[in-house]
């Protein structure tokens, strides 16, 4: 039988959650009768996360693990279980546990009718916030979310770029993520961008999220980084575009000599 989804769950010195995580993702698959398999991507870890999940291999059939050396950020981790996954869809979900996995199928749902080819899972839904984050953090958030749209170019129904709880049609999601260059966070502005430019249809749909107060996020160095990310994607894909255009106007220019000729 062929595979129906593929969770990739990223990690970066999860030795303390990756278990639960696996889990969690483990009786989702056959709670709901789905044939499916987990990716694990070790986003070189210092710690044991890599070793831990190899641990539970045994145990769980359905389990891969994918690891390398050094750290390269979650959109490269991302990318990297992409690559792997043999799933109809694909789906990756944030170590934590900040969505309870049954949420997904809703996600699933949307793709299986062809409503979509990107279901995004939001937070800025009424009634999706179960545990907020700090005061900081929501303002942090609202700043961003100004910046997404305003300068960024990402339309309003598109409420949520953050939210670590993705699923997409396999094709779509392998087509984005071998385009993608951006290895950190930001790497979901990237693909909804490079979605958007692709004419492939995104939703979101609604979750019920808590915050994790564990977070690897620094809110200043954090939000520079960010901030550099985004302006580098805003640059890249528009030179990506002018080459684009000149490349179709060159190609337009040799078939009007050929039929000239």
């Amino acid at each position: 039988m062929s595979l129906k989804l593929s969770i990739i769950i990223p990690a970066f010195k999860e030795r303390h959650k990756i278990e639960r995580d696996i889990e969690a993702a483990h009786q989702f698959l056959e709670g709901h009768g789905i044939e499916g398999e987990i990716i694990v991507v070790d986003d070189g870890s210092p710690d044991d996360t890599a070793q831990i999940a190899r641990g539970l291999q045994a145990k769980y059939s359905d389990l891969r693990v994918v690891s390398y050396e050094n750290n390269r950020g979650k959109g490269h981790a991302v990318a990297q279980g992409v690559a792997q996954a043999g799933g109809e869809f694909i789906m990756f979900a944030d170590a934590g546990l900040c969505v309870p996995y049954d949420i997904a199928t809703i996600g699933l749902t949307m793709l299986e009718l062809n409503m979509c080819d990107l279901a995004h899972g939001s937070r800025r839904m009424r009634g999706s916030i179960r545990r907020a984050q700090p005061a900081y953090r929501r303002i942090g958030s609202q700043l961003f979310s100004f910046f997404i749209h305003a300068i960024m170019g990402i339309p309003r129904y598109v409420a949520d770029t953050q939210c670590g709880f993705k699923l997409y049609r396999s094709a779509a999601a392998k087509d984005l993520y071998e385009s993608l260059k951006t290895d950190g966070f930001m790497f979901d502005t990237e693909i909804i961008l490079r979605a958007l430019r692709a004419r492939y249809r995104l939703l979101e749909f609604p979750v019920l999220w808590s915050n994790d107060a564990d977070t690897r996020y620094d809110p200043v160095r954090g939000t520079l980084r960010n901030l550099r990310e985004l302006m580098r994607i805003r640059r890249e894909l528009l030179w990506e575009r002018v080459r684009n255009e000149r490349q179709g106007d060159a190609a337009a220019i040799l078939r009007e000599d050929a039929t000239i000729t």
